[in-house]
């Protein structure tokens, strides 16, 4: 089955895909209880942002939010996108504007934690009730220290 991918960017101030992205993550958060925040936080830190979009068919699948220190505020692929390399090439995206990568990642959510160590993410530290719920985070870097051209080249098999 072939299937038409079209990758777009959406500058900060701009809310295209925002509905969408809100739909996207609001599906991963009630099948897998992660993404949780408010939508008027979420809104927010969308527009604030530089949003990458892979959309298929004219459906967003993937999207990452990131701000303009290279730090990833969301991440999310659908369900039945994932395994298609679709995160790979969004934190490749991001990784091509920035020299240092961020992020936090529940200290719960294995599958992002297992994504992000595949890649060549590091955990910096521990951030006890970082969420608004009281949950805690890793904080995590893939850049300099974690030799960020170096994986990115294998990440995409350059």
């Amino acid at each position: 089955m072939s299937v038409n991918v079209d990758a777009r960017v959406v500058g900060p101030g701009d809310d295209a895909y925002v509905d969408d992205a809100w739909e996207l993550k609001e599906r991963i958060r009630a099948s897998e209880g992660v993404l949780k925040q408010r939508r008027s936080f979420f809104a927010d830190a969308y527009r604030r942002s530089r949003v990458h979009c892979y959309l298929v068919d004219d459906d967003l699948v993937a999207f990452a939010a990131v701000r303009r220190d290279g730090y990833i505020l969301f991440l999310a692929v659908a369900p039945e996108f994932r395994g298609e390399g679709f995160g790979k090439r969004l934190v490749a995206d991001v990784a091509e504007e920035h020299s240092a990568v961020t992020c936090h990642a529940r200290t719960t959510n294995g599958d992002a934690l297992a994504f992000y160590e595949h890649i060549g993410f590091e955990i910096e530290r521990r951030i006890d009730n970082y969420y608004e719920d009281g949950g805690d985070a890793y904080y995590l870097k893939l850049g300099e220290r974690a030799g960020l051209t170096e994986k990115l080249s294998r990440l995409m098999g350059r």
